[in-house]
């Protein structure tokens, strides 16, 4: 009964759709802006005359700058109102935006996209925060599963439309269109996002926390990025990975003893907000697998054009917006622990029809192949985003946002490191002579691991407990 008032009076105190409206156009310009720069990397590098070593750093930094600020920014969130850093980050991301279209040398452009970063990770950490503290428990799913989908249709577009923009507009316009967007963005915002009731702004940041935290998370993250060109048993991979993980346990430490901790360690304690976060690591890391892996087998393995083979990848977002909406939808009335588990399973199913693919299956074997991985992945992550925010308590929903938002880009980098790591092994020192022979035995003994983590990823699903519903209550206490 008192859920039900909370929920009324929730959803009548704000338009709630229009604040979905206004996240829904910052989660589609990130996801939109990181898919348009990857299909423009090469014209900026023969733009610039520089070698892809330097113009490689266009993409490193940005992940490098995101991953290791959501957490913090998520945090700032919770003491300083999700509502301004949000709005904060449109400021910096636009207008880095247009400092990107300025850029006369490569080091300016990769300064320019660090600043980017920045304004990407305030909005990271604190969009799904305000859609829950805006939306009724009864609907977070829904309003989850559609900020999934307009994320799947930024990046199913995003090659497509980079390609052309590149093409017939120059590389600068793929940077240019982020600052009207923004603008409009901005706008919507701050007119309809309501300001936060702040329940922990008598405590403070902890700036050591974010200090240690940041090192570890870049050193560990750089490694990951750069072990396959250095080696994995190199001297250099091994040292920089255990100074990481040294650093790391160190954070864990501090935290355990600070009074105002960055990382709520004990959000860990609870069982369904613990496996939820592994789940969604396992989730990332198997499914960008996928996305480095396809290029290969579509390009080299099978000779497609590179538009014929983003045509054919699109695929899988389509499926990933068609079925995000629904699972969102769903899980805010039957157990969001079996759909997630249920997704995972499709998703390792799918990357197990991926692993069987050779030089003669047909374009329809590829394309279901890859709407089975989207609709697994579609199934499980409005569900498990649903469970693992409403597990978390009102006050540590920046928190929450930011440990969400660092499994994902730690399980894409940690899924990209792993799956090239042993792709690139099997392509040198496979059990033909010629790296042309290796190709399909290397992709598909890949595509096999990438099938693991997602089978590991069905028990963490499960594992979460049975009592998923009526966590509503957590977050809106």
């Amino acid at each position: 009964m008192n859920k039900a008032i909370d929920d009324a009076t929730l959803g009548k105190k704000n338009n709630k759709w229009l604040v979905l409206l206004s996240i829904g156009i910052g989660t589609f310009m990130a996801a939109l802006d990181g898919s348009v720069v990857n299909v423009a990397l090469p014209t900026i590098t023969a733009s610039f005359g520089s070698h892809v070593n330097t113009t490689e750093w266009i993409v490193t930094v940005y992940l490098l700058v995101l991953s290791c600020l959501l957490l913090a920014f998520g945090r700032l969130g919770d003491i300083q109102g999700h509502k301004r850093v949000y709005v904060s980050g449109f400021v910096i991301f636009g207008g880095a935006s247009f400092l990107c279209v300025l850029a006369s040398e490569p080091w300016m452009l990769i300064g320019a996209r660090g600043i980017q970063a920045i304004g990407a990770a305030m909005l990271s950490a604190n969009s799904p925060a305000i859609l829950t503290g805006n939306f009724p428990g009864s609907q977070r799913g829904q309003a989850l599963g559609l900020q999934a989908t307009l994320t799947y249709l930024g990046l199913s577009v995003g090659p497509s439309l980079g390609g052309w923009m590149t093409q017939h507009l120059g590389w600068h316009s793929v940077f240019l269109i982020n600052v009207p967007v923004s603008v409009l963005a901005l706008f919507f915002s701050l007119r309809f996002i309501p300001n936060d009731r702040l329940g922990g702004q008598h405590e403070v940041f902890d700036w050591r926390g974010a200090l240690i935290f940041m090192s570890g998370l870049v050193l560990f993250i750089f490694v990951l990025n750069r072990g396959q060109e250095w080696g994995w048993l190199t001297i250099r991979s091994g040292g920089l990975l255990l100074l990481a993980v040294i650093i790391l346990y160190l954070f864990v430490i501090y935290e355990k003893h600070s009074d105002a901790p960055m990382l709520d360690l004990s959000l860990f304690q609870e069982r369904t907000f613990f496996f939820s976060t592994l789940s969604a690591f396992l989730n990332y890391a198997s499914l960008f697998g996928i996305i480095f892996l396809m290029p290969f087998y579509l390009i080299q393995g099978r000779g497609f054009s590179p538009s014929q083979a983003g045509l054919i990848l699109t695929a899988q977002p389509i499926m990933m917006a068609l079925v995000a909406p629904v699972s969102g939808y769903l899980s805010d009335h039957v157990s969001p622990r079996w759909l997630a588990t249920i997704g995972m399973a499709v998703l390792s199913l799918g990357l197990g029809l991926l692993s069987a693919l050779t030089q003669f299956s047909g374009t329809h074997q590829i394309v279901i192949a890859l709407m089975v991985t989207g609709f697994g992945t579609g199934m499980f992550i409005s569900p498990n985003n649903n469970v693992l925010l409403g597990s978390a308590p009102k006050e540590r929903q920046g928190i929450a946002s930011g440990i969400l938002a660092t499994a994902r880009n730690v399980g894409m980098v940690s899924g990209v490191g792993l799956i090239a790591a042993i792709y690139t092994t099997l392509l040198r020192h496979g059990p033909f002579t010629s790296e042309a022979a290796n190709l399909f035995p290397a992709l598909q003994w890949s595509f096999r691991v990438a099938a693991l983590l997602a089978a590991i990823g069905i028990f963490t699903s499960f594992l979460r407990g049975s009592n998923d519903r009526g966590l509503d209550a957590k977050s809106h206490h």
